[in-house]
């Protein structure tokens, strides 16, 4: 009896546990790796937060290269388990990241995902337009682009897919 009960449980117990595996193994790229403070952006532009260390991504707006830094302008996207950049409309706003040496400009582009971790400094006041903005500033410590994404059509088949062999329907040697 108890050997029926265990075979028939061993099926349901790797269905559930093999997704609870691969779900575990998400984690961000070693370089991102750490704990760091939750900090919204609104309140990092107030200030008042020097020295606090954050993990913070988006989208590149504009990259200007310095003597010895390279200051980042980034679009905020909130961020998924793997510290990505998730694809939304969602946004906090902009932050500034500056690193030093030197970031080409044409591999950091505008619209391309990255994530930086580093501390806090005082926000920084500059236009965008005719608008003054305050930006918070993130002396950055470590800057990961990610690669970009692959956009793959979608793949149509029929509605039977599901339940024979995909594309071969219910003919048992092809349409």
């Amino acid at each position: 009896m108890q050997r029926r009960l265990l075979a028939s449980a061993t099926p349901s117990i790797l269905l559930l546990g093999i997704p609870l595996l691969f779900a575990a193994c998400v984690r961000p790229p070693a370089p991102l790796g750490g704990t760091y403070a939750e900090i919204a952006m609104r309140d990092a532009q107030q200030g008042g937060l020097t020295g606090q260390r954050v993990r913070w991504g988006g989208t590149i707006v504009i990259v200007n290269p310095g003597k010895e830094d390279t200051c980042f302008e980034i679009l905020a996207r909130p961020l998924n388990s793997e510290a990505r950049p998730r694809r939304t409309d969602e946004s906090e706003g902009r932050f500034m990241a500056c690193a030093p040496g030197f970031y080409d400009p044409a591999v950091y582009v505008k619209g391309r995902e990255l994530t930086v971790t580093g501390t806090l400094q005082e926000p920084e006041t500059q236009k965008i337009g005719e608008h003054e903005y305050r930006y918070p500033k993130v002396a950055a410590e470590k800057v990961y682009l990610w690669p970009e994404r692959q956009l793959y059509p979608p793949q149509y088949y029929p509605f039977w897919a599901d339940i024979w062999y995909p594309g071969w329907g219910p003919w048992p040697y092809g349409p």
